[in-house]
């Protein structure tokens, strides 16, 4: 698709994101009637609703692009391009009256052969080549397209500077379901020490786009489905910033941390089961560390034996390694290869 149709699609998502908004603005603070209620979850009539205006509009401006949203699938989602909706993220926020929910448009293209080993910009065979993420309580419209800058209501936006943990503010999710709310539960326990202040949001679309505006500076989550990101990530990945995103088991369904491009590793070693370092790397780290020039680089005495087994403790503990006693025999080894050089 050439620059002159991106453009053209970006307009017709606006455009169809702004009609579905003006309906979720008129019904705020309206009863509304849910189709389904579990726990952790709500689906409005009004979801469908939206979705099927954002449906019309798009097959009007491109009726052979299918649509896959929240809400259902039409067409052949399949095919080189389809859109990708979510006609209202934050649907509990949004159902109790509470004015932080978006509509959420991409336009995804099949990924070039090339381009299909980047599992950052890419879902499956396809990455995001326009996003349009509309807050109508906010009345903030923000885009971007593929090689183009990232836009708030018209005007260029980037994402923060801050590089220490210490200084940000994070949000979390926790998905809907029992598993993902126990997998980011010990991870929020860690996080909440390290950070200025967390956030936990509602509406994954705009917690992207608020990074990317420089509002916030990282969100993690595992769990979100497809059409909670795919705009958002675009858009922050072209203000500056990092959409790390990666598939789980279940249709759709990733795991993610969004950030400004500075603190995702200083934020991954505090996630439980997301390992920053590749398996591969710690066992080449370690087999230096076992290898007798290593040892000539440190002092010949405890101090330094010990300092090299807290660095194997601190990689195991980055690697979510669950008990250290798992890495005993790597710190015993040590120890006895130390011992060994020593006497030489």
């Amino acid at each position: 698709m050439n620059r002159k149709k991106i453009k053209l699609a970006l307009q017709s998502a606006e455009a169809a994101a702004q009609k579905a908004g003006a309906v979720m603005s008129r019904n705020l603070h309206s009863n509304k009637r849910a189709n389904f209620v579990s726990q952790h979850d709500i689906k409005l009539e009004l979801d469908v609703r939206c979705q099927r205006l954002i449906e019309r509009h798009l097959r009007n401006s491109h009726p052979d692009i299918a649509v896959l949203g929240e809400e259902g699938e039409s067409g052949q989602i399949a095919g080189r391009y389809r859109w990708v909706v979510d006609p209202i993220d934050g649907t509990v926020n949004f159902a109790y009256g509470i004015p932080h929910a978006c509509v959420s448009i991409a336009l995804q293209a099949r990924c070039e052969p090339s381009a299909r080993g980047d599992r950052v910009r890419c879902f499956g065979n396809y990455e995001t080549i326009v996003g349009a993420v509309f807050d109508p309580f906010m009345d903030e419209m923000w885009v971007a397209s593929k090689g183009g800058p990232a836009l708030l209501n018209g005007k260029k936006i980037q994402v923060s500077r801050r590089a220490r943990l210490a200084e940000c503010i994070l949000a979390i999710g926790f998905s809907k379901t029992k598993s993902s709310m126990d997998s980011m539960l010990p991870s929020f326990n860690r996080l909440v020490h390290q950070v200025r202040k967390m956030r936990i949001m509602g509406a994954a679309a705009l917690s992207l786009s608020w990074i990317a505006g420089g509002r916030m500076d990282a969100f993690v989550e595992s769990g979100v489905r497809l059409w909670d990101v795919a705009a958002g990530g675009l858009i922050l990945e072209r203000a500056g910033g990092e959409f790390y995103c990666r598939p789980i088991e279940g249709y759709q369904r990733f795991r993610m941390i969004a950030n400004n491009g500075l603190v995702r590793r200083k934020i991954q070693r505090y996630l439980q089961g997301w390992p920053p370092v590749p398996l591969q790397m710690l066992r080449g780290l370690t087999s230096a560390f076992l290898n007798p020039l290593f040892f000539r680089r440190w002092p010949e005495s405890s101090t330094g034996i010990n300092q090299a087994v807290r660095s194997v403790k601190i990689l195991s503990q980055s690697l979510a390694l669950t008990r250290w006693r798992g890495c005993s025999g790597l710190c015993l080894g040590l120890k006895a290869t130390h011992s060994t050089n020593l006497e030489h």
